[in-house]
């Protein structure tokens, strides 16, 4: 069962007093028990009232009031969620909060979560149960001969995304499963690109194969910084169509860049309905 531990407000939440070294620790230790434990879901800290608003509706009608608010002891100031078997195992774990925040004198609230077999059957909980059968995320992994850091490092570059992860073979137990040229190569890397991640790796031998039959789009608002991007695909690579207005999109290309990765270059896409 899962619970939400929440952390309420106080003078010094509401006025954005920041944890110290001493407290962020025990928070930190605290955190790891219930993690070791398969307790931890997830948590975090919320910005004092003052930064945030409250969304009112009348018949309908929304009125935004914006914070500090009142009554602080009823405010929020954190939470986590637990993934207990019972209200007396989160209340075991709730009773282990670190004696360093505010000195031991903080109020919690444990409560737990509904889950989809609280309701009765019908076609409206079908629907939250197929949106709760999506995967987390959708992303791309891409192959590479032995070269998979310097393209990664270039994506990062010319996409200005987030590089993650580069992980070597020599830095993972696959050390000893792979030939001794292959522990400076890469086994896995990530770049971030507003939460989407292109991944990619490098393969042994005969395993690798060059990509075929699938392309990476990236599509932007702006037409110079899309152009710019495909310009910079096409520098000792191949295009495969100039970019260019076409009925689909303000300004859309296909590139073969020099790693052998196919992308597709779009601007202002009008998305199919």
């Amino acid at each position: 069962m899962r619970y939400m531990l929440m952390r309420k407000a106080d003078t010094d939440t509401e006025n954005a007093v920041l944890p110290t070294e001493e407290i962020l620790q025990a928070m930190a230790d605290y955190n790891e028990r219930m993690l070791h434990a398969g307790v931890f879901v997830d948590g975090n800290g919320l910005r004092p009232t003052r930064e945030g608003c409250r969304i009112q509706f009348r018949n309908g009608e929304p009125t935004v009031v914006r914070g500090p608010f009142e009554h602080t002891h009823e405010l929020l100031a954190g939470y986590s969620v637990l993934e207990a078997d019972s209200l007396e195992d989160a209340i075991a774990w709730a009773k282990q909060w670190p004696r360093e925040d505010s000195d031991g004198n903080v109020t919690l609230e444990l409560r737990r979560y509904f889950t989809l077999e609280d309701f009765e059957p019908g076609a409206a909980l079908e629907k939250h149960r197929s949106m709760g059968n999506l995967p987390r995320e959708m992303n791309v992994h891409v192959a590479f001969g032995g070269n998979c850091r310097e393209a990664m490092e270039f994506y990062a570059e010319v996409t200005a995304g987030h590089l993650e992860a580069m992980i070597t073979y020599g830095e993972t137990p696959a050390k000893a499963d792979v030939p001794e040229a292959m522990h400076d190569r890469i086994v896995h890397s990530s770049l971030n690109l507003r939460g989407r991640r292109l991944m990619g790796a490098d393969m042994a031998g005969d395993c690798y194969q060059a990509p075929q039959g699938a392309q990476v789009h990236l599509d932007y608002a702006d037409t110079e910084r899309a152009e710019q991007v495909f310009q910079a695909l096409s520098e000792g690579g191949t295009t495969i169509m100039p970019f260019e207005e076409t009925f689909w999109a303000h300004r859309f290309g296909m590139v073969k860049d020099r790693f052998g990765v196919q992308w597709m270059i779009s601007a202002e896409l009008d998305q199919c309905q």
